[in-house]
C-alpha cells in the first residue's frame, strides 16, 4: 500500500526527542534507490528534485540542515534567481508526502525526525562489528558485519546520483562498504569459513580495487587456507610490482607478514645446523621477528637484550629456524651459559661445528669452515662471558664476510656494527583474549589442564597475573603450570610470594630457568657489592627513578651525588636489571619481580626499614616543595612533576602508615591534597585523605597539616558525591590556618548535612579575608549550596563570580570544575548551547590538565545537552563511544553513560535497549563507591519503564526508593526527576494533582524541564484532558511550594492509588 502526497496532517512534533511509540517507525532508507515507509506503508515522494532534498535531509537526520547547505544541495550550479523561495516551495510539497510534524521548521534551516536511516545503521553495525574482530570475537564480528552489508540494495544515494554532496557521500559510504567486507572476510576466515568462495569474492574485489592493499593480504591468507600457496606468493608479488610501477612503493607491513607466514610454511629443503625443533608453539613477537630478521640481512650482528626470563632464546632460535633456508652454512646454537672461564668461549664455538679433532688450532680451523658459506650463529647467553664473547664476535665477523652473528644476552657486546633489540614484555593488557601473553598462558594452562579455557572474566585475571609477572614468557610460563592445581583466582592472590610459588620449571631447562628466583639470582650474582646495594636499595621505588631520587634514597647517605648515582643507573639498564623510561630527564624504573627480589635482599640485610625512611623524606621534601605552586598560573609543571612521581608519592605514604609516623603521613597529605583533587579522582583522594588522618598518634602531629588535610577530605567528600554525614572526623577540632582548604571546611561540611544555612554563614565569615583563590573556591562552594536546593539562578550568579577569580588566578582546575557547575546550571535553565560552550572549554581545561579520563562526566552533560537540544543521534553516538573497547573510561562515569544511554533508548521506544543499560548501570553501581544520586536516577528510571508497561505498583515501589535515596544523598534537584515520574503516574487517575506534581518538581530541580521528553508528554496529555487554564493553574500551585512542601506532596502522592 502507498501513502499519497496528499495524506491528512497528523499533530505536530514537540522540540527535542521523540518517543518512538508517539508517531510509529518511519524508515528512510538510501542505500540503493530510495525507500520511505510510515508505520508498513511505502511513502511516495515524486520527482527528483524532491527525493534529493529528502536525501539531503535523511542523512542528516534529526539535526539542523541550514537553508544555505540544502540551497547548494539542489542547485550547486545555480538555479532560479530566489533559490530560498524555491527551496520553501520543494519543502512544503516534500511535506505533503511525508506524515504530519515530520519535517521541522527550525532556526536556520530544516529538520527531518525519522526513526531510522539506513545509513547511520549500517555505520553502527559495521563500527560493531570491526571492534569486535580487533577484540578476538570472530563470531559476533561476522554477524554483525553481514547484518550492516545486508543493508545494501544498490548504489548508495543513487536517487541523488550526478549531485556533488551526494556523489562525494556515496564514495564515502562506498569506502565503508569495502572496509566492512574486508572485515566480514577476516571474520569468517578466523573461524575457519570455507576459503573457496572466499577466493573468488576477493578476487572480484580486487578487480574493482586494484590498489587496496588489505584486499591482498586477505587474498593471500585465503589462497593459502584453500591450499594454493603458489598462487597466494604469486598474488603479492604481481602486487609489489603494481605499487612499484603506480606508487613507487613497496608493499605495507601486514601484506609482507602474510607473504612471510606462506614462505614459512612451504616446506624447506633440509638445511646444516643444530637448532632443535621446540616441543611447544612460539607465541607472540611478530613484531620483533621481522625486525631482527631484516636487520640480519641489512647488517651483520644482532644482539638481543633483556632481563632473564625474557624469552631472548627462545626468539633467537625462532628467528634462526625461520632464516635457516637463506644461510647455506647452516645456522648453529652455541650456549654459553655452561662456560665458566671466558677462555673457553672460542672452543663452545668450535665443538658446535664439529671442529673438536684435528692437530691445527681451533681458530685456524675456524677459518676454513667459516669461509665456505654464508652462516648464522646464534650466540646465547653472553652476559657472564660478554667480554671474551665481544672480543670473538669481533674477530670473526671481521674475518668473515658470510658470517652474521644473533647474540642474547642481558647487556650488550659493545661491538662496531652491533644492532640492539631490548626483548619487551608481552602484551599483557587485562580483558584482551588476544593478548600476547594471555595467550601464552592459555596455552600453556591448557597443555597441564586439559579442557582449560578462557572464559567470562578470566581475561581480565590472566592479563593481572600476567602484567605482575611483568609479561616476561618464563614466568608466564611457571605460573600456567600452576594451573594443573589451582584456580586463576588462587593463583593471583598467592603472586606477592612469587618466589615461592613459581618453583616448578621444566626439568629438561638449565638449572637458572628452573624457578622464578633462580633467573633473577643469575642477573644478581654478576654486580659488584657496590652495584648490588645500590639495586636492593632501588627495589623501594614503585614507580620510576631519577638519578636525584637514587642518589636520595640509594646513594651514599652522607654525600649523595645525582651523576655518580646516574652511572649506577646506566649500568644496571645495560645489565637488564632496569628499564630506561623515554622522557625529557633520565629515568628508570625496575621490573616487579626484580623489585621483589631486591626488597627479599634488602630485609635480609637489615636495612629496608631505613631505605623506605629516606625514599618517605625524598618525595615529603618533593610534594611539599610543589605545593604551594599548584594554585598558580605555574601549576601545569608542577603537575607534570608530580604526575611522574604518582606512584612514588602513593608509596611515601603508604610507608609513613605502615610505620606509624602519623606526622609525616598528614604532612605528605597536606601537601598533595590540591594535587589529588586536580587529578579528577574525588573519592579515591578523599579516601587516601581519610587514611592520613587515621593514621594512629605515636607522636606529635602538626596541627595546621592536619587541618588541612581535613579540608581536602571534605572538599573531595562533596565533589565525589560520597556521604561523610557519621564521620566523626568532620566534628574533630580544628585549628584556625590561614590555608585554603581549611576556609572550605564548615561550607563543605554544611553541604554533607544539608545545613545550607550553616554553610552560608560560614563562606560570609571566611570572604573579607580571602585570597583570590580562596575567594573564587568559595564562590564555587556557595553555588554548589544554592543549586542543591534548586536555587538556579542565585546559583547562576555566584559561579560568574568563582569563574572571573579562577581566570584571574590562572588556576585551571577549579575554572574546570566552575565552568562543569556552570553548564549543568545553563542546562537546567534550557540554555543549551551555552551550557555545551561551557563543557567544550572544561573538557580542553581538564585534557590540559591531564585528565582524559577524568573528564568523562563531562563528556557525558555534553551528550545530554546535544539530545535535549534535539541532536540525538551525535549524543548517542558520543556517549556509545564511551563504551567502546579501548575507551578507557573509568568506571565511576559508566553509570552516568549507561543512565543516559538508557533514557535516550527508552525515549526512543526501545524498552529492551534501554533495560539493558540500565541493569549494566546497576552492575557497574555494584562495582564502584556507593553513590546514592545514581541510584535515586536508576530507580526513577526504572519508575518510568513500569509506567511504560503499565505496572503501576512497580513504578510505586521504584519510585518510592528513588525519593528516599534523593533525600537521603541530600540531593534535592535529583528529587525532580522522581517528581516528573510520579506526574506520569498520577496523570490518568488525578491530572489535576499530577500537574501540581510538575509544578513542584520544576521547584526540586530549580526551573522547569520543558525540554525532558517525559516532562513534555505528560504536560501535552494534561493540557488535553484538563484544558490549559485548568492545568497552568495546578502548575503554578505546585510552583509556589518550597522543598519541604513539594517534598513532602511527593510522597503523599506516593501513597495513593
Amino acid at each position: 500500500m502507498t501513502r499519497a502526497c496528499n495524506c491528512r496532517p497528523r499533530s505536530a512534533l514537540v522540540s527535542g526527542m521523540i518517543p518512538l511509540g508517539q508517531y510509529g517507525a518511519m524508515r528512510v532508507e538510501v542505500l540503493g534507490p530510495l525507500v520511505v515507509t510510515d508505520r508498513g506503508a511505502d511513502v511516495a515522494v515524486g520527482g527528483a528534485r524532491l527525493r534529493t532534498l529528502l536525501v539531503r535531509l535523511a542523512l542528516e537526520a534529526g539535526r539542523t540542515v541550514t537553508v544555505d547547505a540544502l540551497v547548494d544541495a539542489l542547485w550547486p550550479d545555480g538555479g532560479p534567481g530566489d533559490r530560498v523561495h524555491a527551496l520553501q516551495a520543494l519543502v512544503s510539497r516534500l511535506r505533503r508526502c511525508l506524515p504530519a510534524g515530520r519535517l521541522r521548521s527550525v532556526p536556520g534551516g530544516y529538520a527531518l525526525d525519522v526513526e531510522y536511516v539506513d545509513v547511520p545503521e549500517f555505520e553502527r553495525l559495521a563500527g560493531e562489528g570491526g571492534r569486535a574482530l580487533r577484540d578476538g570475537d570472530a563470531k559476533l564480528a561476522g554477524a554483525r558485519l553481514r547484518d550492516a552489508l545486508e543493508l545494501w540494495r544498490g548504489d548508495a544515494l543513487a536517487d541523488a546520483a550526478g549531485v556533488p554532496f551526494a556523489d562525494a557521500a556515496a564514495v564515502r559510504l562506498e569506502a565503508l562498504r569495502v572496509s566492512a567486507t574486508e572485515d566480514r572476510v577476516a571474520a569468517e576466515l578466523a573461524v575457519g569459513s570455507e576459503p573457496g568462495p572466499l577466493v573468488a569474492e576477493l578476487e572480484e574485489l580486487a578487480a574493482r580495487h586494484p590498489l587496496r592493499e588489505r584486499l591482498r593480504v586477505l587474498l593471500v591468507e585465503a589462497l593459502h587456507r584453500a591450499g594454493r600457496s603458489a598462487e597466494a606468493l604469486a598474488v603479492f608479488e604481481k602486487f609489489r610490482g603494481l605499487l612499484a610501477e603506480e606508487l613507487g612503493a613497496d608493499p605495507g607491513r601486514e601484506l609482507q607478514d602474510a607473504y612471510l607466514a606462506v614462505l614459512r610454511a612451504v616446506p624447506q629443503e633440509p638445511v646444516r645446523g643444530n637448532l632443535r625443533v621446540p616441543p611447544t608453539s612460539f607465541v607472540g613477537r611478530e613484531g620483533e621477528r621481522e625486525w631482527v630478521a631484516r636487520r640480519l640481512w641489512e647488517g651483520r650482528l644482532v644482539t638481543l637484550t633483556g632481563p632473564g626470563g625474557a624469552g631472548k632464546t627462545r626468539l633467537a632460535t625462532t628467528v634462526g629456524a625461520e632464516l635457516s633456508g637463506r644461510f647455506p652454512g647452516g645456522v648453529w646454537l652455541v650456549e654459553l651459559a655452561a662456560v665458566g672461564d671466558p677462555a673457553g668461549v672460542p672452543g663452545a664455538v668450535a665443538d658446535v661445528l664439529g671442529l673438536r679433532d684435528g692437530t691445527s688450532p681451533r681458530a685456524q680451523r675456524l677459518v676454513e669452515v667459516l669461509s665456505a658459506d654464508e652462516t648464522l650463529i646464534v650466540l646465547d647467553n653472553c652476559e657472564h662471558v660478554v667480554a671474551a664473547a665481544a672480543r670473538l664476535v669481533d674477530d670473526l665477523l671481521g674475518t668473515f664476510p658470510g658470517l652474521r652473528v644473533l647474540a642474547t644476552s642481558r647487556e650488550r657486546l659493545g661491538v662496531d656494527g652491533e644492532a640492539l633489540c631490548p626483548v619487551p614484555p608481552l602484551d599483557a593488557e587485562p580483558g584482551r583474549r588476544d593478548a600476547s601473553a594471555v595467550r601464552l598462558f592459555a596455552e600453556r594452562a591448557g597443555a597441564v589442564r586439559p579442557g582449560f579455557a578462557v572464559t567470562g572474566d578470566g581475561a581480565e585475571t590472566i592479563g593481572e597475573i600476567c602484567r605482575r609477572l611483568d609479561g616476561l614468557p618464563l614466568a608466564i610460563e611457571l605460573a600456567a603450570a600452576r594451573m594443573r592445581s589451582m584456580s586463576l583466582e588462587q593463583l593471583a592472590a598467592r603472586l606477592d610470594d612469587r618466589f615461592r610459588l613459581l618453583n616448578g620449571g621444566n626439568r629438561t631447562a638449565l638449572s637458572r630457568h628452573r624457578t622464578l628466583r633462580a633467573v633473577v639470582a643469575w642477573s644478581w650474582n654478576l654486580l659488584d657489592d657496590d652495584e648490588r646495594r645500590f639495586a636492593e636499595r632501588l627495589s623501594v621505588f614503585p614507580g620510576t627513578v631519577t638519578p636525584e631520587s637514587a642518589a636520595w634514597v640509594a646513594g651514599h647517605p652522607d654525600a649523595p651525588d645525582a651523576l655518580d648515582a646516574l652511572d649506577v643507573l646506566d649500568a644496571l639498564a645495560d645489565r637488564s636489571l632496569l628499564q630506561v623510561v623515554e622522557g625529557a630527564e633520565p629515568r628508570f624504573r625496575m621490573l616487579e619481580t626484580i623489585r621483589e627480589y631486591g626488597r627479599e635482599r634488602l630485609a635480609e640485610a637489615g636495612e629496608i626499614d631505613r631505605v623506605r625512611a629516606a625514599h618517605l623524606a625524598c618525595f615529603l621534601e618533593l610534594a611539599e616543595r610543589a605545593e604551594p605552586h599548584l594554585r598558580r598560573a605555574e601549576q601545569l609543571e608542577w603537575i607534570d612533576v608530580l604526575a611522574a612521581e604518582r606512584d612514588n608519592l602513593l608509596a611515601a605514604l603508604r610507608f609513613a602508615m605502615d610505620g606509624g609516623d602519623a606526622g609525616s603521613a598528614v604532612r605528605l597529605g597536606a601537601a598533595l591534597a590540591v594535587f589529588w583533587m586536580i587529578q579528577g579522582d574525588h573519592a579515591e583522594a578523599a579516601r587516601r585523605l581519610r587514611d592520613a588522618l587515621n593514621v594512629p598518634r605515636l607522636g606529635p602531629v602538626p596541627e595546621g597539616a592536619e587541618v588541612v588535610v581535613l579540608g581536602g577530605y571534605v572538599f573531595n567528600t562533596v565533589l565525589s558525591g560520597g556521604d561523610a554525614r557519621d564521620d566523626p572526623l568532620i566534628g574533630r577540632r580544628r585549628a584556625d590556618v590561614a590555608h585554603p582548604l581549611a576556609a572550605l571546611i564548615e561550607p563543605a561540611a554544611a553541604l554533607l548535612v544539608d545545613d545550607t544555612a550553616g554553610g552560608l554563614a560560614a563562606i560570609d565569615r571566611r570572604l573579607p579575608e580571602a585570597d583570590p583563590w580562596t575567594r573564587a573556591a568559595l564562590h564555587l562552594m556557595r553555588a554548589m549550596l544554592h543549586g542543591n536546593r534548586g536555587e538556579m539562578h542565585s546559583a547562576h550568579d555566584d559561579l560568574a563570580v568563582a569563574q572571573a577569580g579562577f581566570r584571574e588566578s590562572g588556576e585551571r582546575a577549579g575554572l574546570a570544575l566552575t565552568l562543569t557547575f556552570s553548564a549543568e546550571t545553563q542546562t537546567v535553565l534550557g540554555r543549551f548551547d551555552d551550557a555545551v560552550a561551557l563543557l567544550d572549554e572544561s573538557i580542553a581545561l581538564l585534557r590540559e590538565l591531564g585528565q582524559d579520563d577524568g573528564a568523562g562526566m563531562q563528556r557525558v552533560m555534553l551528550a545530554v545537552a546535544r539530545a535535549r537540544s534535539g541532536d540525538v543521534k551525535r549524543a548517542r553516538d558520543e556517549l556509545s563511544a564511551m563504551l567502546a573497547p579501548g575507551a578507557g573510561t573509568p568506571a565511576r562515569y559508566l553509570v552516568s553513560v549507561r543512565l543516559a544511554l538508557g533514557d535516550l533508548a527508552r525515549h526512543s521506544g526501545l524498552a529492551g535497549e534501554a533495560l539493558g543499560h540500565y541493569d549494566a548501570a546497576e552492575h557497574e553501581l555494584d562495582r564502584v563507591p556507593s553513590y546514592p544520586q545514581y541510584r535515586s536516577l536508576l530507580e526513577a528510571a526504572r519508575g518510568q519503564m513500569a509506567i511504560d508497561r503499565d505496572d503501576p505498583d512497580a513504578a510505586r515501589r521504584h519510585l518510592r526508593r528513588a525519593l528516599t535515596l534523593a533525600v537521603d544523598a541530600p540531593d534535592i534537584p535529583i528529587a525532580a526527576a522522581t517528581g516528573f515520574a510520579v506526574a506520569r503516574l498520577r496523570a490518568a487517575a488525578d491530572p489535576d494533582a499530577a500537574a501540581e506534581i510538575l509544578g513542584a518538581a520544576s521547584v526540586l530541580r530549580g526551573a522547569p524541564d520543558t525540554h525532558n521528553p517525559d516532562v513534555a508528554s505528560v504536560t501535552r496529555r494534561l493540557r488535553r484532558a484538563m484544558g490549559e487554564r485548568a492545568h497552568d493553574a495546578a502548575h503554578a500551585r505546585g510552583g509556589r511550594l518550597d522543598v519541604p512542601g513539594a517534598l513532602a506532596l511527593l510522597e503523599d502522592q506516593l501513597r495513593r492509588r
